[in-house]
């Protein structure tokens, strides 16, 4: 049931915006909680590596003194991957065109990032 509501958040979030391709909700550990991912993105490595980075995000900015992370934001070549904590124990991980909005794009992972937090 759970699941089938992150799912629902998701599937807004990414209909929200043509320059949203894909979202997950991960775990802090790196673990999948409910995806909207291509078929050509392997689930689990995502999961690790948004894992990893909100990790070091989080460490990153403890130790430049820049207060508490708010979010991690990848750019290249082929667009943008932006990771939101979405409560203590998950992450809200978007994938996004180059093209992309991007204050559009923060707006709408904010809110589905908050709708998440609420589930969790």
């Amino acid at each position: 049931m759970r699941e089938e509501m992150l799912k629902s958040i998701l599937s807004d979030l990414n209909g929200s915006s043509a320059d949203i391709e894909a979202s997950a909700v991960i775990s802090t550990d790196g673990l999948t909680i409910a995806s909207l991912l291509s078929s050509t993105m392997d689930e689990d490595r995502v999961g690790a590596m948004a894992a990893a980075m909100l990790s070091l995000g989080d460490r990153t900015a403890v130790e430049l003194a820049r207060g508490e992370l708010e979010q991690v934001m990848i750019k290249g070549d082929n667009g943008y991957v932006l990771l939101i904590h979405a409560g203590p124990d998950a992450v809200l991980t978007v994938i996004a065109r180059k093209e992309a909005k991007l204050g559009l794009v923060f707006l709408d992972a904010k809110r589905g990032a908050a709708g998440i937090a609420e589930l969790l």
